[in-house]
């Protein structure tokens, strides 16, 4: 032990754990009064914000939710899943938001396997949730959100409890939990992998902090931003944005649905200065008629992830008066850990090769410690020379804390000291990363994760059907889209019409086939099949 170390111990005053809970107190402390968040004709201060989200969290304590228990959100980008973002961590419970655009074996599946106590859920998610809630067999308490700029035609009840109604039977002066240990769980994100059923990624109040933190250094965010909510709040929590905004005092607008005319209307009326998107959203942006197009007031700052964009939606968004960053990361990093940071040296390059650098995945973040491109088989770097093929291996405090009940994919995925991200890439001189292709075979589309493998399994239950292999195909507006090629069972016919409507009845519309190709598939030696060689068709 070293002098440094003697009587130089940690104690209540040198040493707190980190948590974005506190980002919120100090905004209601020093900002009360400022807007905090927008939605349609609601407007919250900090201090409404802060007193709602602790009445929401007596509420749940008042309920029995506690630390470790699991409490579940179903909704569209509105304050009370912002709320959440507080509320639920509050209590010490663990936050889970998902996919609302998920089918309803699937929603059943996180429910159950999350353990959720508690569901809060939009009612126009009504149809599925009914289902799942058939599937899951089992009693959760159900508080709905009745949102009255939701689509009225579409929107029954779905539990005995409203969220409003339920928030006010909380207390404002409720005495919230700080986390006892910074290592603690803050939500539960779940992510298709290789098999069908997804993975529960778990993020601790430490990397949460950490990731707001350093979103707001690489991206040069200033105080007062008038931040615009595009990426889903249930997606790797919003990429961190209900943590980070709050930290800036920044203003949160809500936008529930994706409407590029609404789009343009926010972001006049209320200067918005900078959001998030998949590089679809970019397109839709793009090609927008010139009536849902509005002039912009100012530059607007926006980052885009989710799929390697195409280095011409550069070129087109800047034309309109957006600078567009592109970042790089996963569920399992709490959202992006790579930027492509600009060198000044590069303005002197013509607007196409600026465009390609852009596209590029780039370099890590100020709270990423650690991004290389190794060979997987003998974990050293691959030489940087924008042609070697690696997968991309992260490491740092915006690593999860590893996948919910499941050991043998935590330990697969960390091996080496390293997480595994299975996306191939080469890396540059510079040390910009450049990715190739997907080691998993994982569909991004509209910037939502597919599993191939969910397809097949759907696929090979027509009795038509003899093999099934489902890739990616480039898709101008998605990005990427489901491709089916099967191999058919002798005298029993089938036509594409058939096999994708099939696939409607059991799969997320987002998760079935685009194109369904007959053919016979490529297969190696021991019969596996060769999906390289299927994607080489495109």
């Amino acid at each position: 032990m070293s002098q440094y170390d003697t009587n130089l111990d940690k104690n209540n005053a040198n040493y707190v754990p980190l948590t974005p809970l506190t980002f919120l107190k100090r905004a209601k402390e020093i900002y009360p009064n400022y807007e905090a968040v927008i939605y349609e004709d609601r407007r919250y201060s900090w201090d409404q914000v802060y007193k709602r989200t602790v009445k929401f969290a007596s509420a749940l304590n008042k309920i029995g939710v506690k630390k470790g228990d699991t409490v579940s959100f179903l909704a569209f980008n509105t304050p009370e899943i912002f709320e959440g973002h507080y509320s639920v961590p509050m209590t010490g419970a663990v936050l889970n938001t998902i996919n609302i655009r998920l089918d309803a074996k699937t929603i059943a599946y996180i429910l159950d396997h999350s353990e959720a106590k508690v569901l809060v859920v939009d009612r126009q998610l009504h149809v599925e949730v009914k289902k799942a809630l058939k599937i899951l067999n089992r009693k959760i308490i159900i508080i709905d959100i009745n949102d009255k700029f939701a689509d009225q035609s579409k929107c029954e009840k779905i539990g005995e409890l409203e969220y409003e109604s339920f928030l006010n039977t909380g207390d404002e002066n409720y005495d919230w939990k700080m986390p006892d240990d910074e290592w603690q769980a803050i939500s539960l994100s779940y992510t298709s992998g290789t098999t069908g059923n997804p993975k529960g990624v778990v993020y601790h109040h430490r990397g949460s902090y950490l990731m707001s933190t350093g979103s707001a250094v690489a991206w040069n965010m200033p105080n007062r931003l008038n931040f615009l909510t595009i990426v889903p709040m249930f997606h790797c929590n919003g990429w961190g944005y209900p943590w980070t905004i709050p930290m800036l005092n920044g203003r949160t607008i809500c936008l529930r649905n994706i409407d590029v005319k609404k789009i343009f209307e926010l972001i006049d009326k209320y200067n918005v200065t900078h959001f998030g998107g998949a590089p679809i959203v970019l397109n839709m942006i793009t090609g927008a008629p010139e009536s849902d197009k509005k002039k912009l007031k100012q530059k607007v700052y926006v980052l885009t992830a989710g799929a390697p964009p195409p280095s011409i939606i550069f070129k087109k968004m800047n034309e309109l008066g957006f600078e567009v960053m592109h970042v790089y990361g996963l569920t399992e990093t709490y959202g992006h850990v790579t930027q492509c940071a600009w060198n000044d040296a590069w303005n002197e390059f013509d607007e196409e090769k600026q465009n390609e650098i852009k596209a590029r995945q780039g370099v890590r973040y100020p709270n990423t410690e650690g991004i290389a491109v190794m060979d997987p088989e003998t974990m050293k770097e691959v030489p940087k020379d924008g042609k070697t093929i690696g997968e991309i291996m992260i490491k740092g405090n915006v690593v999860m804390k590893g996948y919910f009940k499941d050991k043998d994919a935590t330990s697969k995925a960390m091996s080496g000291g390293w997480f595994h991200s299975g996306d191939l890439a080469v890396i540059h001189a510079d040390g910009y990363v450049k990715i190739q292709d997907r080691s998993k075979d994982i569909i991004i589309s509209g910037g939502e994760n597919i599993s191939s493998i969910e397809i097949e399994n759907t696929l090979a239950k027509h009795p038509s059907v003899s093999i099934a292999a489902v890739v990616a195909k480039p898709d101008e507006k998605w990005g990427e889209v489901p491709c089916a090629f099967i191999e058919m069972i002798k005298d029993k016919p089938v036509s594409e019409k058939e096999l994708i409507s099939f696939c409607k009845e059991t799969l997320a519309g987002f998760k079935v086939p685009k194109q369904v190709i007959f053919c016979d598939l490529p297969k190696t030696s021991t019969g596996k099949i060769q999906k390289f060689e299927l994607r080489k068709k495109f």
